[in-house]
């Protein structure tokens, strides 16, 4: 079957499932394979649980309904180009970077989608499974997407462009994140500035963080940029006050004294700079961006502050790596009181550098007076320190229990897969 083919079909079907626990009448089921899985086996259930069609990509029991591609995932990539290519009016703002990418780009739909019907990545699908199917989510009616890109190895951003195709683009920064994949601090900009390639390429728009001087010579050649930061940028400003939710005031390109976030953390003032910077490249009035701002709850344990039991507690558990993780540490010194305990969670994909960033977290946290430190899972078991270890955040979260604190301030932080937000349940 052609693609244009069978995007008749989606079009008669658009909801596309990849797993059969969530097949709904009328679905079209993509049986895509895993390390661990093959959803060819499972296309038989999912026809029989109401899908209209199933892709499949090995010889399956004979039915009209399943249709045979060469490579299952291809061929949903290729179908969100496609659907893309029907999209060609609307702007497209693709998001990458080490760290920031999910807030800003939560951000930048508050701040568009009062004014716009916009479409944007539903938490973190920002693989090469999750794009495609954000893309094919998108209906006609749009009049602008928000595609947000993870990646940890070079060529990934490339190949997302390909069926994405951004008109503009942001990376946020780039830190040390998946240093074990990209091959350290260099491939890190080199992957993630394939957005920028692409870019330049296609005579796209880039909105830069100008205070990074990487960035500005990473985005050199690029048609327009439009600049944010705290200084010389179109938009600028400033952090008012981070002692517990965070206040920013516009010094330059809008009329905000003052943006009262529900965020925590001062990190999280070039997110909140790029949506001022995107709302006002798309005339959003200052009143509406301001309010989407001010109105912007977080969740999904990203920046979130929590009072519970008498404590202040910021979950700020979704990933983690050294960048990250030195600036909520040094933002959690910043702030009021004096009775503060350090939850952290190891930090993964770092590769042959994962001991040297786990014991120079080490020697940041021995610079300063906590009430307790507790660290969870990864090298920080095979690293030097004084502190508390637990090898699973559920031992954690026993040992929490059973402090019974009380008007104390917690930094909950940690990489996905240790799950530092158990702590709390």
């Amino acid at each position: 079957m052609q693609i244009s083919e069978l995007y008749t079909l989606y079009q008669q079907y658009p909801c596309i499932q990849t797993d059969t626990r969530k097949v709904k009448q009328g679905d079209l089921f993509f049986a895509l394979k895993g390390p661990n899985f093959n959803g060819n086996q499972f296309a038989a259930e999912a026809l029989a649980k109401g899908a209209a069609y199933a892709v499949v990509d090995e010889s399956i029991e004979a039915d009209e309904r399943m249709i045979k591609m060469p490579d299952v995932l291809k061929t949903l990539q290729d179908l969100a180009l496609h659907h893309r290519n029907q999209l060609k009016q609307i702007p497209f703002i693709a998001i990458t970077g080490s760290n920031g990418k999910t807030t800003s780009k939560e951000l930048v739909h508050a701040v568009l989608s009062p004014s716009y019907r916009t479409y944007t990545t539903e938490g973190n699908l920002n693989n090469h499974i999750g794009i495609p199917l954000t893309i094919l989510k998108i209906k006609t009616d749009a009049e602008i997407a928000i595609i947000e890109m993870g990646a940890n190895h070079q060529k990934e951003i490339e190949g997302y462009c390909e069926y994405t195709m951004p008109t503009h683009g942001i990376i946020t920064n780039c830190g040390k994140a998946h240093l074990e994949g990209f091959g350290g601090e260099l491939g890190i900009r080199k992957g993630k500035g394939e957005l920028y390639d692409y870019l330049r390429a296609h005579d796209g728009i880039a909105f830069v963080m100008w205070d990074y001087d990487y960035l500005q010579q990473m985005s050199k050649g690029i048609k327009e940029i439009i600049t944010y930061g705290t200084q010389s940028a179109g938009i600028t400003g400033f952090v008012k006050n981070s002692s517990g939710l965070l206040e920013v005031s516009i010094t330059a390109g809008a009329d905000l004294p003052s943006i009262k976030t529900n965020l925590v953390g001062e990190y999280n003032l070039p997110n909140i700079l790029l949506a001022v910077a995107i709302g006002k490249y798309f005339k959003v009035p200052d009143e509406k961006i301001k309010s989407a701002l001010e109105n912007y709850l977080p969740s999904n344990s990203r920046s979130q502050l929590i009072e519970k039991d008498g404590n202040k507690i910021i979950l700020d558990a979704y990933n983690a790596n050294p960048t990250s993780m030195k600036a909520a540490i040094e933002n959690f010194v910043s702030m009021d009181g004096t009775d503060k305990v350090l939850m952290l969670g190891g930090m993964m994909e770092l590769g042959s550098e994962s001991m040297k960033e786990h014991q120079a977290l080490v020697g940041l946290i021995e610079k300063y007076k906590w009430k307790n430190v507790v660290l969870v899972g990864g090298d920080f078991n095979n690293v030097k320190h004084s502190y508390l270890y637990f090898e699973k955040s559920g031992q954690a979260k026993e040992w929490f229990k059973e402090q019974d604190f009380n008007h104390v301030a917690v930094l909950i932080k940690g990489s996905r897969s240790t799950q530092m937000e158990k702590v709390l349940e």
